[in-house]
């Protein structure tokens, strides 16, 4: 009963700054054009911001519901908040909360994980802002060893190399399992190349096709038992 109180009490106490640093987050962003605007003389059109945000607001509000049905069960409300405000979640925030997970020894869904997952995206926002700041402070000394054509297809990679290194943890466990959807997903980025830019909407049908191929297996497994 005494722990029952205690997570109820924090979970109280996260909806209440994850709401409110949701809300400052979200006045902040939508307000820094129109602040700056009105200081300089020089506010934004709002019926071009609109026809713009109509040009591409309809791709990226269905992607940010994906993402919200998708991440939330993974990481808890206060690992949701955080990764949610602070942002970068495919590259960033879900990689190290899943890597957290497993090192702990904790299931997704669980008391457990929602705090091993706070903790650990809350450190690598810490992190990132540390790295961020020190890229400004080292931006103009470094910058002819960054923009050298040799480490250019290393800073290229940086992406699927992380994904792949963190995928072939999972893929192994069952790569029969695993290889339909990867391979139903490289196949069609490389017929349409375009779609490469709607990762989280290609989520669904790539999620929904595991689902169903482990619900396959299920029922397979317990007939022959």
């Amino acid at each position: 009963m005494e722990r029952d109180k205690i997570i109820a009490q924090y979970e109280r106490g996260t909806h209440l700054l994850g709401k409110a640093a949701s809300l400052i987050t979200l006045i902040l962003l939508i307000g820094a054009p129109f602040a700056i605007g009105g200081y300089l003389g020089a506010m934004p059109d709002v019926n071009a911001a609109a026809r713009g945000f109509a040009a591409v607001g309809l791709v990226w509000t269905v992607s940010s519901v994906v993402e919200f049905l998708v991440y939330t069960p993974m990481l808890g409300s206060g690992g949701s908040y955080l990764a949610f405000i602070t942002g970068n979640l495919i590259n960033m925030k879900i990689p190290c909360a899943v890597n957290a997970r497993d090192l702990a020894g904790v299931k997704a869904g669980t008391k457990e994980n929602e705090i091993v997952s706070t903790l650990s995206i809350a450190v690598s926002s810490l992190v990132t802002i540390l790295v961020l700041a020190a890229g400004v402070l080292l931006l103009q000394p470094l910058q002819p060893l960054l923009q050298s054509a040799t480490l250019r297809p290393a800073f290229d990679n940086v992406v699927p190399a992380l994904f792949g290194a963190l995928a072939y943890k999972y893929y192994r466990k069952n790569l029969k399992l695993a290889v339909w959807p990867l391979m139903m997903m490289s196949a069609l980025f490389l017929l349409i190349p375009s779609l490469q830019s709607q990762t989280s909407i290609l989520i669904l049908p790539s999620g929904a096709l595991a689902i169903l191929l482990a619900w396959l297996k299920f029922r397979k497994e317990k007939k022959q038992a």
